[in-house]
């Protein structure tokens, strides 16, 4: 589900479950992890984190969820924790391709990339503030790139924002139209991986360093507070209607 490729000096991880629209379940959240793992050993430059389908990652996989109870989908946002925590520390320069819909922990994915193309018809949301299940860890990464209110429209409205305002709010680099998304990817990735790598790989640490200081608190808060929340009867309803594929009943 996920392919891997050297492709000169970057290596190109690429989630390929088009069908499940690229949901983050436990194996998919693994795959990437041992991905990344391999790849921050490598001699390569750049890592570009891709997708296949129309849709970049809708977040976690709610049939994964639904079927843990809350210690079993705390070892689960641990797992997705760990993956992000892998991309934002290879030494390498990691760059997001965003082709599609990111939303949740798919937007989280993009936030926690050094830098992030995407196609101008993409979009970007946090949408557990429409239904049950808060966005609490997704959060956690986007605050980091966008101002509060922003943030806090994001979260709250659980609507979607085009690639336009994205750019606007810091989200992410730039976008560009569907056809020039590769070329735009790979010219941001060359003028960024140039110069030393050493020198870039400590650069890159230390700007994390100096701008996450709060990052380890708050993920541990938002991830309590996600396991914890995911057995709400919100949460537990939202997730068995869109399984059933049915309008939700919203019990509060």
């Amino acid at each position: 589900m996920v392919d891997v490729a050297r492709d000169g000096s970057a290596v190109r991880i690429t989630m390929n479950r088009a069908a499940k629209r690229n949901a983050l379940s436990a194996e998919h959240l693994s795959e990437l992890l041992d991905a990344f793992r391999e790849a921050r050993t490598s001699d390569a430059a750049g890592i570009v984190l891709a997708a296949e389908g129309p849709v970049f990652s809708a977040g976690h996989d709610f049939a994964d969820v639904h079927a843990r109870d809350e210690e079993g989908v705390r070892q689960l946002l641990e797992l997705c924790t760990v993956l992000m925590k892998t991309i934002q520390s290879a030494p390498q320069v990691v760059i997001a391709r965003v082709q599609g819909l990111a939303t949740a922990a798919g937007c989280q994915l993009v936030a926690s990339c050094d830098l992030a193309v995407a196609a101008d018809t993409a979009g970007f949301s946090l949408p557990g503030g429409k239904a049950g299940w808060f966005c609490h860890t997704p959060a956690v990464p986007v605050a980091r790139s966008i101002g509060r209110k922003r943030l806090m429209e994001l979260v709250l409205t659980g609507d979607v924002v085009d690639a336009a305002t994205a750019v606007e709010w810091g989200l992410i680099n730039r976008a560009v139209p569907a056809d020039d998304l590769d070329a735009a990817v790979d010219d941001l990735l060359a003028r960024a991986t140039r110069g030393s790598r050493a020198s870039k790989a400590i650069g890159k640490r230390t700007i994390y360093a100096q701008l996450d200081r709060p990052e380890a608190d708050a993920y541990e808060v938002a991830l309590n507070v996600m396991a914890e929340t995911s057995q709400s009867p919100s949460a537990t309803e939202g997730r068995a209607s869109f399984l059933e594929k049915r309008p939700p009943v919203w019990p509060d």
